[in-house]
């Protein structure tokens, strides 16, 4: 019998793959039955200020889960047990899904003029259409609410979920990282039609390809950072968020630099388990404001070939 279910459920995975995944509800609920997802989510919030505490966690006013499995979810555990190649292409789905979009709402921007019809809709100083926003990166470190910049935010966070799934087994991250590279590119396509209405395929499929490179190059930009310093850090935030702006403000700089060093921290106290449920809720760079103040040691030591940091060409 558990063998005639086994197969049944394989067969109805392998149809549903052919099929758009929000037009198949019951291997959405299998593989949500398998990751033992809670009724109440549990939201950890990755706090700039370090780890996130898990007795904080709040349950945002949803019934606790039971104690008592049904047999849908014992079923499901022993599917996802005994198959799991199967079922993890569904659950990096779904969770990629909203991580991206926990990613994208950092930096989200709206067009009122783009509703109304004969209204010109402003323009940036680089021809860009121009938004409204609000929020640290646009109130505090002055960018401009664009679409480029919206994409260069989502990526930089989207860039520290990377660096945590690199984490996970070797046969699972690709499946993760491509998940979070289609869902971006659905999220972006999205935006250009409904925020920017570029109807043409054609310029959508450029855009979203100039993106993809963009990509390619801010992740390596950023791994060398990670590698060889602060400075080389900010030097790629610099040339991706701030599109290399001589006027930026370098203590607001070095504050998103400190933000990102904390949210990897932060990430990397997470089982795989946590990160594999989407509980990731993204903090503020404002909260290294502190940090950023606080005078270095280096700064009282003498200046000596010895001390001196490396020149990165």
């Amino acid at each position: 019998m558990r063998q005639q279910l086994s197969r049944n459920l394989h067969r109805r995975a392998q149809y549903t793959f052919l099929r758009p995944f929000s037009q198949s509800p019951q291997i959405f609920a299998v593989t949500q039955a398998a990751e033992n997802l809670p009724v109440a989510k549990k939201v950890r919030h990755i706090s700039p200020k370090g780890p996130a505490n898990p007795s904080a966690s709040t349950t945002q006013g949803l019934r606790p889960q039971t104690a008592q499995q049904s047999p849908t979810r014992k079923l499901a555990q022993e599917f996802r047990k005994r198959a799991p190649e199967t079922t993890e292409t569904y659950v990096a789905y779904g969770v990629s899904e909203a991580l991206v979009k926990e990613c994208a709402r950092q930096a989200d921007y709206s067009i009122p003029q783009a509703k109304e019809k004969g209204v010109e809709i402003p323009k940036a100083q680089d021809g860009e259409d121009l938004g409204v926003g609000t929020g640290w990166w646009y109130e505090e470190m002055g960018l401009t609410p664009t679409f480029n910049t919206w994409a260069q935010i989502t990526f930089l966070h989207m860039y520290l979920l990377t660096v945590r799934i690199r984490c996970f087994p070797a046969a699972h991250a690709p499946t993760w990282n491509q998940h979070m590279i289609n869902h971006f590119s659905y999220l972006a396509e999205e935006r250009m039609v409904t925020v920017h209405n570029i109807q043409a395929r054609m310029v959508r499929n450029k855009y979203l390809k100039d993106l993809f490179v963009q990509w390619r190059g801010l992740t390596a930009g950023y791994d060398e950072g990670l590698v060889k310093g602060d400075a080389v850090l900010a030097a790629a935030v610099w040339r991706n968020v701030c599109k290399a702006d001589e006027n930026v403000d370098l203590q607001k700089l070095g504050m998103v630099v400190a933000y990102m060093r904390s949210v990897l921290s932060a990430l990397d106290t997470m089982d795989d388990s946590a990160v594999a449920t989407g509980d990731v809720v993204f903090g503020s760079p404002s909260n290294e404001a502190a940090l950023v103040k606080q005078r270095s040691k280096m700064m009282d030591m003498e200046f000596t070939s010895e001390n001196q940091a490396p020149v990165v060409l």
